[in-house]
């Protein structure tokens, strides 16, 4: 009986602190249908106005595309180049692999910004700023580490004896990972690509030091919005922005059942 009133507190504050932290997120939806030309809350009155402005702004579309092939072009070269490194990694296949695979998560204690100088200082010297596949190169250093920290954990829970196995049937070793190993770490992975495509589509800092002239992504156009004077379609946009990456996990916890990962 006695710890009933202490389960409910917790509950209680446990709900607290979810609000405490959603209300930003509820207050700049309530933002994005006022039908008034600056942001207020409570919104006045209720339009789609913003969203279509978005859409229809030629700057808005394209720093969405720019931000959408960024993403897919960095978290595609992320996973192609860290996937076989964590596998080799797993399988002791190299030296000091703990090392390594510690060394491969680095990017994630600096700070955004302390690599952004880094790279713009490293490009400067290599005269190559302000070129698009050596953003995207940035970008898949950015995300890396999700996917190494993801595709380790799904290595680790694999029982062994299942590729081993598919190993004495006659496969080979290539074969053995793409219909032994692949499925059984699938959720691992999904987790890792979706935890890359949105690290990489938010990133601001890098971005912002390497991107070519004239262009921008679409947290880029957010925060110039903002810096000239925000209007509610800056709302809308994010609203958009929380929404996609809220189906997002939806559809991953749905299709890979990232709670077997919890």
């Amino acid at each position: 009986m006695s710890d009933r009133p202490l389960a409910l507190w917790l509950k209680i504050l446990g709900t607290l602190l979810l609000v405490f932290l959603l209300l930003p997120v509820i207050v700049v939806v309530l933002a994005s249908f006022t039908s008034t030309a600056y942001l207020t809350i409570p919104p006045r009155g209720f339009t789609l106005r913003w969203f279509a402005e978005v859409f229809s702004d030629p700057d808005y579309v394209s720093a969405i595309w720019l931000s959408i092939k960024l993403a897919i072009a960095s978290t595609l070269i992320a996973t192609v180049l860290a996937l076989p490194a964590c596998y080799a990694l797993h399988q002791r296949w190299v030296p000091c692999a703990v090392l390594i695979g510690n060394l491969m998560m680095s990017p994630l204690i600096f700070p955004a910004i302390v690599i952004g100088v880094a790279m713009l200082q490293y490009v400067s010297i290599l005269d190559l700023r302000g070129n698009f596949g050596i953003l995207v190169l940035a970008h898949s250093v950015i995300v890396t580490p999700y996917i190494v920290r993801t595709a380790l954990a799904g290595f680790s829970g694999l029982d062994p004896f299942l590729e081993e196995a598919a190993l004495v049937l006659g496969a080979n070793r290539f074969l053995a990972f793409v219909h032994v190993v692949a499925p059984a770490i699938r959720s691992s992975l999904s987790a890792g690509l979706v935890f890359a495509l949105i690290t990489s589509f938010d990133e601001v800092p890098v971005t912002i030091f390497l991107l070519p002239p004239g262009t921008a992504t679409l947290p880029v156009s957010i925060f110039t919005a903002i810096d000239q004077g925000s209007d509610p379609s800056v709302a809308a946009v994010s609203t958009l922005l929380i929404v996609i990456t809220a189906l997002l996990l939806i559809v991953l916890e749905r299709f890979a059942g990232t709670r077997r990962l919890m």
